[in-house]
């Protein structure tokens, strides 16, 4: 490409074409102080105010963070999210660390953790560590360690368990029994109390 002066302007690297970027706070206030104009009287009062408060928010904020990077189980594992207006029948879902379903799941599946959302709905067979439901569930259901119903919850099937929460409003109806003694309790059980679970 031709580059004569007046016509065509030079071509930059990114680095050279972007403004600095600013690291810190800190940085940022010193650019600002040195930039600035002279204040009035009563106006510096003001901005050490809008520097401490900046300097606690950034804080804050990486605090929030780590807290964000405790939970390993959200952050990593392979994870497959059925959406809200999503209807998925007919399938096996192998090698899914955790499934949530917002939407329609008509499926088999043995993992680690399945969520069921309020308005989502599963019914199939599931072999899993840990059931969260806020949802449907309609089927044969295995939770090795524990099964969560919250209390938009309702469960139906062959219901098997490692242990059980059930919240005030969450039901739980069919075949259901504790994992460790395999005994099965029939018919329908409605909690509505939470010193009973």
């Amino acid at each position: 490409m031709l580059n004569k002066q007046g016509i065509f302007n030079r071509r930059t690297s990114p680095s050279e074409s972007q403004a600095p970027v600013l690291n810190s706070i800190s940085q940022l206030n010193t650019q600002a102080k040195t930039v600035s104009p002279p204040l009035m009287p009563g106006h510096q009062a003001a901005i050490e105010s809008a520097t401490s408060v900046n300097s606690h928010a950034s804080v804050a904020s990486s605090q929030n963070e780590q807290k964000a990077a405790v939970k390993p189980e959200t952050m990593s594992g392979n994870r497959l999210i059925v959406g809200p207006d999503v209807k998925l029948k007919g399938a096996e879902i192998q090698d899914c660390d955790m499934l949530v379903v917002e939407g329609r799941v008509e499926a088999t599946m043995d993992s680690r953790v399945i969520q069921i959302a309020q308005n989502g709905a599963f019914s199939g067979k599931v072999g899993i560590d840990v059931a969260e439901i806020y949802g449907n569930f309609d089927g044969e259901l295995t939770a090795r360690s524990q099964l969560i119903i919250h209390s938009s919850g309702r469960v139906s099937g062959k219901i098997r368990y490692g242990k059980i929460l059930i919240e005030e409003g969450g039901e739980l109806s069919g075949d259901i029994g504790a994992i460790s003694d395999d005994k099965s309790i029939l018919g329908k059980v409605r909690v509505s109390d939470k010193s009973l679970v």
